[in-house]
């Protein structure tokens, strides 16, 4: 199954996201590989700090630029899980990740900036869909802010209610700062001491398996 983490917009946490589903995977000893499609190669650089550690999990990583879809469709046939980190802009390798993925997931912040993508993001699925009818697709709120004070949660889910051919996932990932520590250790937030992260990871990462049955 491939899973793609794209979005139209940065600084959402895309690279965050699919590298903690990689590493939880791998955690499990599920067969996965992670695919880095961003020049700026987060995922990439996380992967050269996980290898320093040798008593983590191995998670397999490869770069794929431009048109990714038979690489993924290849990979398709290699491994379970294929989880891809696209671009937080719409480029070639977003829109052609598309046309072979089985499930989009689209993170974003509850900032009025992530939500004004939404119409944008909607047309490039559509077209998408053109070609790969069957893609599920699944919006995922991160950097949720932990203060029961705020409503920005409540407000984003609101204005998405606007869009149900993409449902927001029950699961969401809120604004801790392990989730960033974890980025320059080469771990998944799993792997480090803390039970409220580790316990959001687990839950969106079953949700998600779920979606693809």
């Amino acid at each position: 199954m491939i899973i793609l983490i794209g979005s139209q917009k940065g600084g959402c946490g895309k690279s965050t996201i699919a590298v903690n589903i990689a590493s939880f995977l791998a955690s499990k000893k599920k067969d996965c590989i992670l695919v880095d499609s961003d020049v700026q190669g987060t995922a990439s650089l996380w992967s050269l700090d996980r290898e320093e550690d040798r008593s983590l999990p191995k998670v397999h990583v490869i770069q794929k630029f431009e048109n990714i879809r038979n690489a993924l469709l290849d990979l398709k046939n290699r491994y379970k899980y294929v989880i891809v980190d696209s671009p937080g802009r719409d480029c070639r390798e977003l829109r052609t990740g598309l046309t072979a993925a089985d499930l989009l997931i689209i993170p974003l912040k509850c900032s009025q900036p992530d939500l004004d993508t939404v119409p944008h993001m909607k047309q490039i699925i559509d077209e998408a869909k053109d070609f790969n009818p069957k893609m599920r697709v699944k919006t995922l709120l991160t950097m949720v802010s932990t203060n029961p004070k705020i409503s920005e949660r409540e407000e984003s889910q609101k204005y998405l209610d606007q869009y149900p051919e993409i449902p927001l996932l029950k699961s969401i990932l809120s604004e801790r700062k392990v989730f960033r520590d974890c980025m320059s250790q080469g771990k998944g937030v799993h792997e480090m001491e803390n039970s409220k992260a580790s316990e959001e990871l687990s839950t969106l990462t079953k949700e998600i398996l779920q979606c693809l049955k």
